[in-house]
């Protein structure tokens, strides 16, 4: 699976934590609250961002166990959180799917994550947990949606051309994309687990301008492989929302869900 920039990771986090759809978040504490020994296991972990989200939201004696293939996030993850009595770090590669160490775990949690992957892997990963009873948070899942607040005429290809590549290989086979709290849901409702789904919308306003540039900077490269756009129409688009930016006067809507998927007892 491609790799992501720290400092991406960073400017990201606060906007992330916003945006986590808070019913979802208090259904899954209530959820450990009735668990004798909760214990979660974050996968695809990045520098800690879904621990510094939901840690202080969570029952205090909650176990965490942070993965990540990237040695260099999981160090930095290491670091930022510090020594703490209740989280373990280790490596892991996701495409071992099978071998998530599941036990004695109650919810798999993980942070734009499934949007990457595969129909396949999410079958796979789905039938995992199933086997153990594990239950699942995911959280921030792209759902397809990009919005500003001043209009351009190439908004809306911008968009369609971006959601075409999200279905890309990113590391677990052909993407999902927008579709992949759609498809996650339907896994687990076919294993008989309760399913809640909510909107979880990236919401970057002027404050966010750093973000908000960085955001269209992620654009350049999908925008030219998809190639609908012509290189001069993707820079005028480019300069006219940086111009935006710069003048604080947009704001960007990212559509995002979050699902949350518990075993029946």
């Amino acid at each position: 699976m491609s790799g992501f920039d720290k400092t991406w990771l960073a400017l990201r986090e606060p906007v992330d934590i916003r945006a986590r759809a808070k019913p979802l978040v208090e259904q899954f504490s209530r959820h450990l609250e009735d668990v004798a020994r909760p214990a979660v296991l974050d996968i695809g972990c990045g520098t800690g961002s879904t621990w510094r989200s939901l840690a202080t939201r969570l029952p205090a004696t909650t176990q965490w166990h942070l993965l990540d293939y990237d040695p260099l996030l999981l160090a930095e993850a290491e670091r930022r959180i510090g020594a703490q009595k209740h989280v373990s770090f280790r490596q892991f590669d996701l495409n071992q799917i099978e071998s998530l160490p599941l036990a004695e775990i109650s919810v798999v949690t993980a942070s734009a994550l499934f949007d990457l992957c595969s129909a396949a892997f999410c079958d796979l990963f789905a039938r995992t947990l199933a086997a153990s009873k594990t239950g699942l948070y995911a959280a921030l899942n792209y759902d397809g949606v990009m919005e500003w607040s001043i209009v351009h005429p190439l908004d809306q290809q911008v968009a369609a051309d971006f959601n075409r590549h999200q279905h890309f290989d990113k590391g677990f086979g052909p993407a999902l994309g927008p579709d992949a709290t759609d498809h996650l849901r339907r896994c687990f409702e076919d294993l008989d687990y309760t399913i809640s789904v909510a909107t979880s919308p990236w919401i970057m306003g002027p404050g966010d301008h750093d973000l908000q540039a960085a955001f269209l900077e992620g654009l350049v490269t999908p925008l030219s492989e998809i190639g609908t756009l012509t290189q001069k129409e993707i820079s005028d688009w480019l300069d006219f929302r940086r111009a935006r930016i710069a003048e604080a006067d947009s704001s960007c809507v990212v559509g995002h869900t979050d699902i949350l998927a518990l075993p029946r007892h």
